[in-house]
């Protein structure tokens, strides 16, 4: 296409205003951090419903008298609808207004939470859980692009947001594992669903006051084929490795839709390099810097689950925790992913750029790893498994905040949704394969220690030492995939300060839509 010919297309689809420059929201100083408590509610609503109902899930269980076959479905449809959907969400945002969606996506969300409180059976709860996730998958997007044009004029304020804002998405699992356990213990499992009305309420009366969309959007033609093949995609591969556990990784109800979702996801790729007005575009992914971002949150979101997941699992089975001490032994990770998140995120980001903090990060989140691997039935939380947290704490906190400003730095204004999407589709599909990955691993891995000491295979002893093989295994393999993630951020960040602001694009931004 021809300088003159891509000038003309510009011209008539962009809105009015000058080159690269969104229109800025009219945000007061009280007014701006006002709107960030409001999107830091709404994003911890989204991360905590990924955990909240894993510690409710048995007493759902007795009280719908549902199979425990079924009980992963309910985390699963939540991650399915979720993830799948994160890309049309992030689209509609930019065409149809951030705001709106926000709204539609919060208010969405409570009326599912309602509807999951009140289920009387296991096909109401599941569809609830579903419609949660189409629900964030709206809200997810629409706040984080929000945020960044909230904040687009100053890098030391910006940073100190974002960084505020990484904090709740880094630590929202852990506050999901703590707020779970108390409703349940406390109150019913009802209440982890019925909990939403109340931050939604408050999200919603806070973001029709508060926020502010940074443009008009642009009202384009939906790229329905693409976004047909992403969603079926990402369904596929949500679906099939969230079977590979109960199935097995050579089975073909898991490879299946696993290969079908990556033939998928390759075609995808091939429809938005021809498409007028793609879905995704191109230009967003292929920055240096905003690729790094999502690839490093992808693999940062497979290691996150060793924690969450299977510290669970020792805690409640080995150290005979209740669930209420299981949240609770969470804390000390939680508070150091937040000063992490706000230190590196508001003090270092704007004086280094990414490239130095997150490959610290994901190196202190392995580090924490490798000290887990030291844990067996004679350990101690203080003595054993805090020290890692505190580590593995520290490390989040570097990756989460600095990480989401990457994502979106620099982005042209029309495109800040979709940008958004892709952060939080990297973390949702890294954390599903994160979880079906070491699921299996850890079930491979207690098979053959106990096949290789039959004579005592039925032995309590025996079957905690195969336990403990399960678990030593997935840390050390968390701990590669973090120190995979440093080496690949240190490479792919650039070094320097990131862009200020939204619609400050860079220059391969400029290369604007094509047509076939």
């Amino acid at each position: 296409m021809n300088s003159a010919s891509s000038s003309t297309r510009t011209a008539r689809s962009a809105p009015q205003q000058a080159p690269g420059d969104a229109v800025r929201p009219k945000h007061s100083g009280a007014n701006r951090w006002l709107a960030l408590v409001v999107l830091s509610l709404a994003q911890l609503m989204d991360i905590l419903d990924s955990t909240i109902m894993a510690i409710a899930l048995p007493s759902a269980q007795h009280d719908l008298g549902f199979p425990a076959d079924y009980r992963q479905w309910v985390l699963t449809g939540y991650a399915l609808a979720f993830g799948s959907l994160l890309l049309l969400g992030g689209r509609l945002s930019d065409f149809f207004g951030r705001k709106r969606l926000f709204l539609i996506g919060v208010g969405g969300f409570a009326l599912a939470s309602a509807v999951g409180g009140a289920a009387g059976d296991f096909t109401t709860l599941l569809a609830a859980r579903i419609g949660q996730g189409a629900f964030a998958a709206m809200l997810a997007p629409a706040a984080l692009s929000l945020l960044s044009i909230t904040f687009a004029d100053n890098a030391k304020e910006r940073g100190r947001a974002f960084g505020i804002f990484g904090a709740i998405s880094g630590a929202g699992g852990a506050v999901g594992l703590l707020l779970g356990g108390v409703l349940t213990q406390s109150l019913s499992w009802r209440w982890c669903l019925y909990v939403n009305l109340i931050i939604a309420a408050v999200a919603f009366v806070g973001g029709l006051y508060l926020l502010h969309d940074g443009d008009r959007p642009r009202r384009v033609r939906l790229d329905l084929k693409g976004t047909v093949t992403v969603v079926l995609g990402l369904i596929g591969i949500v679906f099939g490795l969230g079977t590979a556990e109960t199935n097995g990784w050579h089975d073909v109800r898991t490879l299946g839709p696993v290969i079908a979702g990556v033939v998928l996801i390759a075609v995808f790729v091939l429809i938005e390099r021809r498409t007028a007005h793609p879905l995704l575009p191109l230009r967003v992914i292929l920055d240096r810097v905003r690729g790094a971002a999502y690839l490093t949150m992808g693999i940062a979101g497979i290691g996150m689950f060793a924690v969450m997941l299977f510290l669970t699992y020792y805690l409640e089975n080995t150290l005979g925790f209740t669930p209420i001490q299981t949240g609770l032994a969470f804390l000390p990770m939680i508070g150091l992913v937040m000063t992490g998140a706000v230190f590196s995120g508001a003090v270092l980001l704007p004086r280094t750029g990414p490239r130095p903090l997150v490959p610290i990060g994901c190196l202190l989140a392995a580090i924490g790893m490798v000290i887990l691997t030291g844990i067996g039935a004679g350990s101690s939380y203080g003595a054993n498994v805090l020290p890692a947290l505190l580590v593995t704490g520290a490390g989040f906190g570097f990756i989460f905040g600095p990480v989401q400003n990457a994502a979106t730095s620099g982005v042209r204004s029309h495109d800040a949704g979709v940008a958004s999407a892709l952060v939080t589709t990297a973390q949702q599909i890294g954390g599903s394969i994160g979880t079906a990955v070491f699921s299996s691993l850890t079930t491979t891995a207690i098979a053959s220690y106990l096949s290789a000491h039959l004579a005592t295979a039925t032995q309590p002893a025996t079957i905690a030492e195969a336990t403990f093989a399960g678990y030593h295994l997935v840390f050390w393999v968390a701990a590669a995939v973090f120190l995979s993630s440093a080496v690949l951020a240190a490479l792919l960040f650039r070094s320097g300060a990131l862009p200020v602001a939204a619609g400050h694009a860079s220059a391969a931004d400029h290369d604007e839509e094509h047509t076939p």
